[in-house]
């Protein structure tokens, strides 16, 4: 369903006002018949010229030998930080809708309001595995001060930008002493350098239980690739699910704003997506890019079509289409 949300979200961008010169690119399992690869240079080449990306969802054939496209972008391109916001929208019930305000962290109706900033180019998703004898198989965990550090101050210097009072530096130190106490002793140095942001240390069993029942109280978390991987999804489905949660990928020289959700193969071509991912993720782009009043636009637009019940999907439980949700977004803008 890639292609059909990114051509709803062109379409609302245009509507806002906005004229962008699209860079059409594909990429996974479609171009494999045409180019037997998942990932065509022109797709890496069209992101460094132009700087900027938004993606739409992409399958990697599984058993295929073929890397992930996702890890394959973000580790080419060094986008060493995920950058994912999760804030629940009006109109979308959270876990917490009902409680009072105070209640487990909450404010008044439920709003759930955290970022979660994943390091995204080693930990346990370098790739680096092999067979030592037959049945016995291993996995290399790589981290680096130098990636731990970046990562960590992206971190606080966001936290600052963005008003968060505190990171929640999230970690499994009192296991793997060298490895996550590297990442944690980064996290200390970033926080000694931003000593008007609150540092937290969390294990990350701890982070994944506080984030169900507290999700506010962590501001912005740090953490390594794979903690982050998991908790990032544990967040989306407090605020409906990996259908309405924005993404990016952020390197020194380029960054990638992605839907974070899976293909859909079940609904590809029936016009039935979601395309608030993707278009979520265009309004952190606009932002990123400076046009940030079209990013207001599109993001009032949007919140108002949810608080209003004008157009809802059928995974939030309604019957709207892609095209009339398109259509609603464009009316209230």
């Amino acid at each position: 369903m890639g292609p059909e949300v990114a051509a709803a979200v062109q379409e609302i961008v245009a509507a806002a006002g906005l004229t962008i010169d699209w860079d059409v690119q594909q990429a996974g399992a479609g171009t494999v018949a045409l180019q037997n690869t998942t990932l065509p240079d022109s797709v890496l080449e069209s992101i460094k010229k132009n700087k900027v990306a938004l993606k739409g969802p992409i399958a990697t054939p599984i058993g295929t030998g073929f890397r992930s496209v996702n890890v394959q972008i973000r580790q080419d391109l060094d986008l060493f930080a995920s950058l994912r916001p999760v804030k629940s929208l009006p109109g979308i019930a959270t876990p917490f809708t009902a409680a009072p305000p105070g209640r487990g962290g909450m404010p008044g109706g439920g709003a759930i309001d955290l970022v979660i900033v994943r390091e995204n180019t080693e930990g346990m998703y370098t790739g680096i595995e092999h067979e030592i004898v037959p049945g016995v198989r291993e996995a290399v965990k790589v981290v680096t001060e130098k990636a731990s550090m970046r990562l960590c101050e992206f971190a606080f210097e966001y936290a600052e930008r963005m008003g968060y009072p505190r990171v929640t530096v999230v970690h499994k130190a009192n296991i793997m002493k060298k490895t996550d106490g590297l990442f944690l002793e980064c996290g200390r140095e970033a926080a000694r350098l931003h000593p008007k942001i609150e540092m937290v240390e969390m294990i990350v069993d701890a982070c994944a239980m506080n984030m169900v029942r507290n999700p506010n109280r962590l501001g912005v978390v740090a953490t390594l690739n794979l903690y982050g991987d998991i908790l990032s999804d544990l967040a989306a489905g407090l605020i409906g699910g990996l259908g309405i949660v924005p993404g990016a990928n952020i390197g020194t020289h380029a960054a990638v704003f992605e839907a974070v959700h899976g293909t859909a193969p079940d609904i590809a071509g029936k016009g039935l997506a979601n395309p608030t991912a993707l278009l979520q993720s265009a309004i952190m782009m606009l932002d990123h890019m400076g046009e940030h009043g079209c990013a207001r636009k599109i993001e009032r637009a949007m919140r108002d079509v949810y608080e209003r019940d004008l157009a809802r999907t059928g995974d939030l439980g309604g019957r709207a289409t892609t095209r009339e949700f398109t259509e609603a977004i464009k009316s209230a803008l």
